[in-house]
């Protein structure tokens, strides 16, 4: 039977079928659903762990036990687990274990352009790279059985086009698999040094059998045409040279680490000219060049930014520019907003009246940065704005005084409370503002440790956020309501003006959430407004302007009133 899948959808249910019975994740766009999707079979016992060093060590432990493991992440989530990746590729495994990584060229939804592949090499642990969702699926399975066959975690590249691209897929029965026997064994699983040292030479050795089983996997194809033109390629940069250039000759490479230097170098022999298409980094055709074939296109025609596609393929290679009909009409653009009834508006709203310097984090409330809020100075990754601010207080305290640091509740589990515990520690002042919605927000209403429910809907424990941050050292915490305009004005002045550090929890749910109903109609009176454009600073995409009036879209607007405590004339009516 087959069925048309996501290629995040294809890879859990290549989990599934692998016989996987551990997943450990944190949710990161565009790896997201593969977890959610895997969630959905009773047989894998799927979570969200608080990070993503935390889902990689889960399944380390899980594989030494016995049972094939999993987790997903997109690249900057690879980040966070580098620690345990590059020890992991030492010890080895017992079942099989893959990492999923999703890289995201053109920054949809990243602070960053990085390619994984680097990664691979790096910490000398091989890597699958499919081109669509039948080969997500597919190349799932080869790796949970190349990472037993060859005692190695195995890592699964993605990108957003394949992740969040549909395609067909052939569905197959589960494997069920028994937990393999758990032996001790110290020189293999206990890096210290004395034994670390001879698991280096059993990792270097390995890499020499797996770049000899490169050379005939079948993952690794060559198809000739057309001699004139060959292409080495892979993902989905295969599938778009192969719509731009259906003619020529292509080596697809499935195993993107180590490659196959025999096959290229018969590939390269082959064909007139050679040309290397892949995303970001030039990651092949520096091998390419280093096994000595110089005569090869790649990053001399191809940008080392954002994504490819068919038309630039065809220009760069084929001199054909494609005939655009362009409009005469100008189209306005549509900055990225909070939604109407964001309960970090209110918070972003106050920060810019009062004109102080702000931290930024990595979720919703980065959009706090755009226009008319602009309140965050500062955004570089998961939990640096506490750190952040932190070292803003020990390199100028005057600035410190006019800064705060933001933080949802889900990125503040995943990495800002040890950037707290050095604020209290090493005697800072910072006032950090917690951004608690009950929910993971941008990447799509994941739970979290602090709202009590587990992935699979399971009521758990939930995080105490007040005694959490009074047990790392912070003494001064309040919890603010962020639509009370009045309250977080009065707690943000006073928290900032005293010597020593400080939380405020701002606490109102996500907006989108099902439970989340506003019992009431918001209007404008014409009569009584003024058109000073007051309520406009909240920067609500319901709140539009009529001639000189403003005026509340009611398809967009839910109701949630904010704008009434902004608006100075009574204008704004909230009524039940």
């Amino acid at each position: 039977m087959k069925k048309l899948m996501l290629g995040n959808e294809a890879v859990a249910r290549g989990l599934y079928e692998a016989g996987v019975k551990v997943v450990s994740s944190y949710p990161g766009t565009p790896s997201t659903e593969i977890t959610e999707f895997a969630a959905k079979y009773n047989e894998i016992d799927a979570e969200w762990a608080s990070n993503e060093k935390v889902a990689t060590e889960v399944a380390v432990g899980a594989c030494i036990a016995g049972a094939r493991s999993f987790t997903a992440m997109k690249h900057v989530g690879l980040n966070v687990a580098a620690d345990p990746l590059f020890t992991a590729s030492y010890t080895g495994v017992n079942a099989g274990m893959v990492i999923a990584v999703a890289d995201d060229p053109g920054m949809h939804s990243s602070q960053n352009e990085q390619d994984s592949r680097n990664y691979a090499k790096a910490s000398k642990v091989p890597m699958l790279e499919p081109s669509d969702s039948q080969e997500a699926k597919d190349f799932t399975k080869l790796a949970f059985a190349l990472s037993e066959q060859f005692d190695t975690p195995f890592l699964l590249r993605l990108s957003t086009r394949v992740s969040h691209s549909q395609s067909l897929v052939e569905i197959c029965d589960r494997n069920e698999l028994e937990n393999k026997p758990y032996e001790k064994d110290v020189n293999k699983y206990v890096m210290m040094p004395g034994m670390a040292k001879k698991r280096h030479i059993v990792v270097e050795d390995r890499m020499a059998s797996l770049a000899e089983y490169a050379e005939t996997a079948k993952v690794n194809t060559v198809e000739y045409n057309d001699r004139k033109i060959g292409v080495i390629t892979s993902g989905i940069s295969y599938e778009y040279a192969k719509e731009a250039l259906p003619d020529a000759s292509f080596l697809k490479l499935g195993m993107i680490h180590p490659l196959p230097e025999k096959m290229i170098r018969e590939f390269a022999e082959n064909v007139e000219t050679l040309y290397v298409i892949e995303e970001l980094d030039d990651f092949i055709e520096t091998f390419v060049k280093k096994i000595g074939i110089l005569n090869v296109h790649g990053k001399d025609i191809f940008s080392l930014q954002g994504e490819l596609n068919v038309a630039i393929i065809r220009e760069k290679i084929l001199g054909v520019t494609p005939k655009l009909k362009l409009l005469e009409e100008t189209i306005p653009v549509r900055p990225p907003v909070l939604c109407p009834g964001c309960p970090h508006r209110g918070i972003f709203y106050t920060l810019n009246r009062l004109k102080l310097h702000v931290s930024g984090d990595i979720g919703c409330y980065t959009l706090g940065a755009m226009a008319p809020l602009s309140s965050i100075d500062i955004c570089v990754c998961m939990g640096a704005s506490v750190s952040g601010s932190h070292g803003i207080y020990k390199a100028n305290k005057e600035m410190a005084k006019k800064t705060v640091a933001v933080i949802g509740d889900s990125t503040f589990i995943h990495s800002g409370i040890t950037g707290l515990i050095d604020i209290a520690y090493n005697q800072g002042a910072s006032t950090v503002i917690i951004l608690d919605n009950s929910i993971t927000g941008m990447t799509g209403h994941q739970q979290n440790p602090t709202t009590g429910y587990t992935l699979k809907g399971d009521p758990t424990v939930s995080v105490n956020l007040e005694k959490l941050v009074q047990a790392v050292g912070i003494n001064r915490i309040r919890v603010v309501d962020p639509f009370d305009l009045e309250a977080c004005e009065k707690a943000v002045k006073e928290e900032t003006a005293v010597d020593e550090p400080s939380v405020i929890i701002a606490r109102r749910p996500c907006a989108l959430l099902k439970n989340v109903k506003y019992d009431q109609n918001v209007t404008v009176d014409q009569d009584k407004c003024t058109g000073c454009k007051m309520c406009m600073r909240l920067g609500c995409p319901a709140i539009t302007m009529k001639g000189k009036k403003m005026e509340i879209n009611k398809t967009l607007c839910n109701n949630c009133g904010l704008c009434a405590n902004v608006c100075k004339f009574g204008a704004i009516k909230v009524e039940k």
